[in-house]
């Protein structure tokens, strides 16, 4: 068989990069759906790479191109069978694989929310600043009626009589308006971005505001060690929560794009879903937290002991996210 290699390699090169590009889509959202004009390209695809291989495979100076074919078949006869492990879920391999690695590849989303959530902060405590004398008119918060030298006494005293009960109780309550606190945020991604931009920046004043009046009242110790047990957790969860949100938003948004809305929806849901989960089980763990560690202050526990595990907590976080995963092309 006589083969014009340059003319072979020149028709074919589209197709097999159109091929490796479904593939890679593929195995980089394992739990997609896709449909059937889809499914049947890719089938073309499929056989048009095997033709092409077996054309090649009697040239021997050609041991690259067939490598590359060879590889590109395989993948393609994986995705076609669903034979790969990627594609049976297992929870363990959801979060600490899928989870992380949705996050990042969404990194403007993520941006957008910490962007809110972190600018009401400043913009909260800069007001409580220059508005401290009426901040309880102006900041209607239940952490800001009264001082917050007298909070901090009365929760020491009160929290160190909690028994396990109580704390068990208290648990359960933080951990489910955590995380309806979490889907709502998602779920006002339908209002078109406007529902968790409200959400987010408002709640950023509210914490900028409330921890700035323990700032100026010289309880910035016990702000710490109150806060950061359980806040380093709890807080992220809410501005990735917000970040599904901004997801949801988009795919609502054509942007120029011609593909239907239901196709958008599809191409989004698994990398929103698994960030959600990602967001119910830091949730649990913050609630377990804060209940049963953050609420207990000196001389229970000392704060220098509460303000280095939320610091590790909060290094641990960073970490995961930003390296679980990253093997996997």
């Amino acid at each position: 068989m006589i083969l014009d290699l340059d003319r072979f390699v020149r028709d074919g090169e589209p197709l097999w990069q159109a091929l490796d590009q479904q593939l890679t889509h593929l195995e980089k959202h394992p739990y997609s759906t896709i449909g059937v004009p889809d499914l049947e390209r890719l089938h073309a695809l499929y056989q048009r790479a095997s033709s092409d291989l077996l054309r090649v495979r009697t040239l021997h100076s050609e041991a690259r191109l067939r490598t590359y074919l060879e590889n590109l078949v395989s993948r393609a006869y994986t995705a076609i069978h669903g034979v790969t492990e990627q594609r049976r879920f297992s929870p363990l391999s959801w979060l600490l694989q899928h989870f992380p690695r949705a996050v990042r590849r969404h990194s403007g989303a993520l941006a957008l929310s910490m962007a809110l959530f972190w600018g009401g902060a400043a913009l909260g405590a800069i007001l409580l600043v220059l508005l401290f004398e009426d901040r309880a008119t102006l900041f209607p918060f239940a952490g800001l009626e009264a001082k917050p030298s007298e909070r901090v006494k009365r929760e020491t005293i009160e929290r160190s009589k909690m028994v396990s009960a109580q704390t068990g109780r208290f648990s359960a309550h933080l951990i489910q308006n955590n995380t309806r606190v979490a889907i709502f945020t998602f779920a006002l991604g339908m209002t078109y971005g406007v529902g968790p931009t409200v959400l987010l920046f408002s709640n950023g004043v509210y914490l900028g505001a409330v921890a700035m009046d323990y700032i100026k009242d010289g309880q910035t110790i016990f702000l710490l060690g109150w806060l950061l047990p359980h806040g380093v957790i709890e807080l992220p969860a809410i501005i990735l929560a917000g970040q599904a949100a901004f997801l949801l938003t988009g795919a609502l948004l054509p942007r120029g794009r011609r593909s239907p809305l239901a196709q958008r929806l599809r191409e989004i849901s698994p990398d929103a879903l698994a960030i959600m989960g990602g967001v119910a089980v830091m949730l649990l763990w913050a609630g377990i937290v804060e209940a049963f560690f953050s609420q207990y202050h000196e001389p229970v526990i000392p704060y220098a002991v509460k303000i280095a595990f939320g610091v590790g907590q909060l290094a641990a976080l960073v970490a995961f996210l930003k390296l679980a995963g990253s093997h996997e092309k």
